[in-house]
């Protein structure tokens, strides 16, 4: 029997339910995207506490944070390409120079939005917000950790920006299992090779490290900003190989963030390989698998690239 496969959009839509049912002061703002962020539901069961901004998602942002000077705590809902790549000024400006409790929620994040090409593909989104005084960045690999990463953002009262993703995957996380803001989780240990993503993409990355035996190690960095340094430090210093594999352009990303961790605290030696997307645009596919072969993210890729890192 195969396992339910669901999306990460599909659990915030749940979530944010959840807690906007429980707390009045949760409210969801949208950039006429409520169904593709799954907050439809939202807006038919709590209309007071939902904002329609239609397409104007500067706006959007510029309200959230009215909303939080007020005591609210809101979620603004888009596509990552939209926000917070056309809301970066009013994200630094607005929001992170204040340090309001504003949660930014890019849908459709890395090349999950396949059918609609360059144009509404989140691939640089990581880099642009990472480089933010005060702002948490946060992926989540699963709908469990969804759950939980909806709840942590409302009880941080920070500023988060959370990618989504329309990938469905199988459960990557436990119910049961602890999420804890800037702690990297360990899914498989190994010997041999550290491999360090995140988002849907690990579950591509589980099924091929099994094939490996013991050698390969797996680490979930769902927060990117905070970076788990300390964790990321002592895998490497017992492989003293890292690979990291992300749904973003290879510049500015996890892959960046962990160059300069290790570069500046790591003195031992070590071979870093970063797989992600090359400095490119990527383009409109019928399918997910298509770009994910293009770019070296399926499983067969994902084989042969750890393998040739393996024996070098």
């Amino acid at each position: 029997m195969k396992s339910l496969k669901r999306s990460t959009r599909d659990a915030f839509g749940k979530a944010i339910l959840a807690l906007g049912k429980k707390y009045s002061n949760v409210y969801v703002l949208t950039a006429d995207l409520r169904d593709s962020l799954r907050v439809s539901d939202f807006a038919d069961a709590l209309p007071n506490q939902f904002i329609e901004c239609g397409v104007a998602e500067q706006n959007m942002v510029g309200i959230s944070a009215g909303l939080a000077l007020r005591g609210k705590v809101p979620f603004a809902t888009s596509f990552g390409v939209f926000s917070p790549g056309r809301t970066w000024d009013q994200l630094r400006v607005s929001v992170c120079l204040s340090n309001l409790n504003v949660n930014i929620i890019g849908g459709h994040g890395g090349l999950s939005n396949y059918k609609d090409g360059a144009s509404h593909q989140a691939l640089e989104d990581i880099a642009i917000t990472r480089v933010l005084p005060n702002l948490k960045v946060v992926v989540p690999c699963d709908y469990n950790q969804t759950i939980k990463t909806v709840l942590s953002a409302y009880t941080d009262k920070s500023p988060w920006y959370i990618r989504l993703s329309a990938t469905k995957t199988s459960d990557i996380t436990l119910e049961t299992q602890k999420f804890e803001i800037g702690k990297a989780q360990l899914l498989r240990e190994g010997t041999s090779l550290t491999i360090a993503s995140y988002g849907p993409l690990l579950e591509n990355i589980l099924n091929v490290a099994k094939k490996f035996g013991n050698k390969v190690e797996v680490l979930n960095f769902h927060t990117l900003k905070p970076l788990d340094e300390e964790s990321l430090l002592q895998s490497v210093l017992k492989t003293r190989r890292i690979l990291v594999i992300e749904e973003h352009q290879i510049i500015g990303g996890l892959g960046s963030a962990v160059a300069s961790a290790l570069g500046q605290k790591f003195t031992k030696k070590f071979k870093l390989k970063i797989l992600g997307v090359p400095d490119t645009f990527s383009h409109s596919a019928r399918s997910l698998e298509a770009l994910y072969q293009k770019f070296g993210f399926d499983e067969d890729s994902l084989y042969h690239s750890i393998k040739s890192f393996l024996e070098k």
